[in-house]
């Protein structure tokens, strides 16, 4: 492809402008289109962000019909469904910021629109594009663990609950169990190749988010603030996901594959109060193996690099779009996330354990 890629941006919050960043750092790419359901913010935004030449519109329709070669949806939680269909639909690829939809029919739905349309969805899980994770992912399943048979993975902010549209069940569908731990879940999964999943049984709460003592909309909040969830896979796999906003402690742990030849922990990156979930970089990886007479722990030497993983994403699905390529992280793949972090509401909310249903149609590693 000769000419630069013509790319549209469906919201103009402020991920739409790390998109916008990460898009002007590619010679090949112009952005040409923004849509807004506001009224007149799609203009601003254009101005703001100095888009000469980029259309404004108040509706996602109207850009569609624009000649694009893909599109970045930067919507609330509760508008992926349907701008996602309707992009695909129109034809043109789509780049879906996190978590994937606000429920598990959507999520199939919005894959059924890929499929039917053969145009690329892809997921914005940036932390798959640190090297370490691909190192996490290539240790694991070499074999080097033995039979992988417990995943514990997660962690807690100790003071980072989100308001406006996070908090609504309606617009966000799930709180932290989604918006952060939909990263724990796929640094975990995406490690294992995506198991199918069987069953849930999980807890949530919002201790903190309906206190006004820790929030200034609690009157209006309505998802969870802590869950955990215990889930099993196919192959006698299980895995512990555990996640907080708010917590009265430091840190909920590491991330750790249990194995019948080794064990390998994972630290994530950074310290204070934000730091202790996956939506960043990997800290430290461990290796211990115990026998007969004593054991060994071998911390794994880390790929250093200076990587802006929102960047590599953004550049990876262009990239994808360019060249032809197959979607980075398929949507079919993050579907099974979706179908877990369903499992673990309906688990919460009935107090016992229910099954996790996937469509016969979904492809499992």
């Amino acid at each position: 492809m000769s000419e630069k890629l013509k790319i549209g941006i469906i919201g103009s919050g402020g991920i739409a402008r790390a998109h916008v960043a990460a898009y002007r750092k590619l010679p090949f790419v112009d952005i040409v289109a923004v849509a807004d359901v506001i009224p007149g913010r799609a203009r601003q935004f254009v101005e703001d962000q100095g888009l000469v030449g980029a259309a404004a519109f108040e509706s996602h329709v109207e850009l569609l019909q624009e000649q694009l070669d893909g599109v970045s949806i930067c919507t609330p939680n509760v508008s992926h469904h349907r701008t996602t269909i309707d992009s695909l639909r129109a034809g043109k690829p789509v780049l879906l910021e996190k978590p994937m939809s606000v429920t598990l029919q959507e999520a199939q739905e919005m894959v059924e629109a890929a499929r039917e349309s053969d145009r690329m969805l892809t997921i914005g899980f940036q932390p798959r594009y640190d090297p370490n994770m691909k190192r996490l992912q290539s240790i694991v399943q070499s074999g080097r663990l033995g039979n992988v048979y417990y995943v514990e993975t997660g962690g807690g902010r100790r003071r980072g609950m989100p308001g406006g549209t996070f908090i609504s069940k309606v617009l966000a569908g799930a709180g932290a169990m989604a918006d952060i731990g939909c990263y724990s879940l796929d640094m975990a999964l995406n490690t294992l190749g995506y198991p199918r999943p069987l069953t849930v049984s999980a807890y949530t709460s919002n201790h903190f988010g309906r206190n006004p003592l820790y929030h200034p909309e609690a009157s209006r909040f309505e998802v969870e603030d802590f869950g955990v969830a215990l889930v099993r896979f196919e192959n006698d796999l299980v895995l512990q996901f555990k996640i907080s906003w708010a917590m009265h402690m430091d840190t909920l742990g590491a991330t750790m594959f249990l194995g019948s030849e080794a064990g390998l922990k994972v630290t994530p990156f950074g310290t204070g109060p934000w730091s202790g979930v996956w939506d960043g970089k990997i800290g430290a990886m461990t290796l211990f193996h115990d026998e007969f007479g004593g054991h060994t722990q071998t911390e794994v030497p880390l790929i250093q690099h200076s990587l802006n993983l929102f960047d590599e994403k953004v550049r990876d699905f262009a990239e994808a779009v360019r060249d032809g390529r197959p979607a980075p992280i398929p949507g079919e793949q993050i579907l099974i996330q979706q179908a877990i972090i369903d499992g673990v509401l309906r688990s919460a909310e009935s107090r016992r354990e229910v099954s996790v249903e996937l469509p016969h149609t979904v492809a499992i590693s």
